[in-house]
């Protein structure tokens, strides 16, 4: 399929018709991931959840090295260690997760950091309308609206769970974007771009909706 679009339906009838495929091993997730668009490859589910990857492997990022970035139209740049995000005073919340392929995870306990904390000390110049959020799963990004990102359900994540996000789910951080569809829930963050102007993201290069409104966009 190479860089042709590939709209929700296409992506979800191919991915649906390999998912019995994924339990029976290796070879079987090989072939499913040459089908999919770009490279996409989807690991074997695990307690609803199905791990999609646009490479060969997703990022191991050491939680003791991680640093994450925020630049941009900023008064200034900072940058934080893991722990400099858990001393920001974590928040809870409990809420669903969809996919834009058609599968859920209800009741997805999540902790981590809004992002109205996260940006004070970067301190967003005038003009700053747009987050974008790159993943160290190059060239993986996305980008919300500045209004979107600071919605009272969103935020940064350090925990799945009552646990620290584990690798599949995108350790040490990502974000949370519960009233979209998961490809705006970048996995892997390590920088935040503050914008005045907007930036399709990986996905919304391939034809995917910006707006990613869960039951409203990509199709329905």
């Amino acid at each position: 399929m190479g860089e042709r679009t590939v709209g929700r339906a296409a992506f979800l009838g191919i991915v649906g018709a390999g998912v019995a495929g994924l339990f029976v091993g290796r070879d079987v997730v090989g072939a499913v991931g040459r089908l999919v668009p770009d490279r996409v490859v989807s690991l074997v589910p695990s307690s609803g959840w199905r791990i999609y990857t646009i490479g060969t492997s997703m990022p191991a990022l050491d939680p003791e090295a991680y640093r994450l970035r925020i630049d941009g139209l900023v008064q200034r740049p900072v940058t934080y260690t893991l722990d400099d995000l858990r001393a920001m005073g974590l928040e809870e919340q409990v809420s669903d997760f969809h996919c834009v392929t058609g599968w859920s995870v209800a009741d997805v306990h999540w902790r981590g950091v809004r992002f109205e904390r996260l940006l004070r000390d970067a301190g967003p110049l005038p003009g700053a309308a747009w987050l974008r959020f790159v993943s160290a799963e190059v060239p993986y990004d996305d980008i919300l609206t500045m209004e979107q990102a600071l919605l009272p359900d969103v935020m940064l994540a350090l925990d799945m769970d009552g646990t620290p996000l584990s690798r599949p789910h995108g350790s040490p951080a990502r974000v949370v974007m519960p009233r979209m569809y998961g490809y705006k829930s970048v996995k892997w963050v390590d920088r935040i771009e503050v914008r005045r102007e907007f930036r399709p993201g990986y996905w919304e290069q391939r034809g995917y909706d910006s707006d990613a409104w869960v039951g409203d966009s990509n199709g329905g």
